[in-house]
């Protein structure tokens, strides 16, 4: 005879996995366990409390799981890393920048102006200037994301690159939060 489970009945755990796909307009995603056993639900208001609108396929991801009378579901979200990228595959919009330019530009509070992901780009502003910044679709995926939403707060790397302000990192606004 089984037991019905409830959220009481069952501990929270850390699991460590990659996600298996994420779809910000149906509101949830699957990740996959290292430790194997059946997909974990990933719903996006577990991911908007750890304020990201979107995680891309592929993602490392960290989370609190628990099981439930409708499988296993995350809890809580505690580290996303972007999916792994292929050695030496740059993105042409940034041939010829010095890498460390790019890494070394500051981590600044943005909000999201629109971004289209059928056509691959989208437009922030860093929080009191004018200027638009571009945001390339693979910036994002190399940054752990799969999409973005008017209005959403971020935390980009910016430099003046071929388009103009082009974001070279997009992170959770709680990155700018602990950015030093």
């Amino acid at each position: 005879m089984e037991t019905q489970l409830t959220q009481q009945d069952e501990e929270t755990r850390r699991v460590l996995g990659k996600v298996k796909w994420f779809d910000p307009v149906k509101g949830f995603g699957f990740v996959i366990a290292d430790e194997g056993g059946p997909d974990i639900l990933l719903h996006a208001n577990v991911l908007r409390n750890f304020g990201q609108s979107s995680v891309a396929d592929g993602a490392r991801i960290e989370v609190s799981v628990q099981r439930t009378d409708r499988g296993i579901q995350a809890t809580e979200v505690h580290r996303i890393d972007p999916p792994e990228l292929p050695a030496g595959a740059p993105l042409a919009d940034f041939e010829g920048i010095d890498p460390e330019v790019m890494r070394a530009a500051r981590l600044e509070p943005a909000r999201v102006k629109w971004f289209d992901k059928a056509k691959g780009f989208g437009f922030a502003n860093v929080f009191g200037k004018a200027e638009d910044v571009f945001i390339h679709i693979e910036v994002l995926r190399r940054s752990g994301l799969a999409d973005l939403q008017p209005g959403e707060a971020l935390a980009i790397r910016v430099i003046d690159g071929k388009r103009g302000l082009m974001a070279t990192e997009v992170n959770a606004w709680e990155a700018a939060l602990t950015a030093s």
